[in-house]
């Protein structure tokens, strides 16, 4: 228990640290694999196309920032947005 306290002052002294790193810029990647698609599909493609994913809808996708894995997540519709929740952390 008597560490607690020292971690939470520990972290306090890195807030300024963390505080300018805070305005950098990141890339966040949902990955939505889809298994055996092929350069024929690739080519068929056009306006309005269906890609069908052969996931359950609430299916957990990775979520990666700068190409590192993160967290699980799942898509969701947010006021007519599609946005992604956030599951589990990894």
């Amino acid at each position: 228990m008597a560490e607690a306290p020292a971690i939470a002052l520990a972290v306090e002294e890195d807030a300024p640290q963390w505080a300018r790193m805070a305005k950098l810029a990141c890339d966040l990647t949902v990955e939505l694999t889809i298994p055996e698609f092929r350069i024929s599909d690739l080519m068929r493609l056009e306006k309005g196309s269906v890609v069908d994913s052969r996931r359950a809808a609430g299916s957990d996708v990775p979520l990666l920032v700068n190409g590192t894995f993160v967290a699980w997540s799942e898509f969701e519709v947010v006021a007519r947005h599609l946005a992604v929740r956030v599951t589990e952390l990894g």
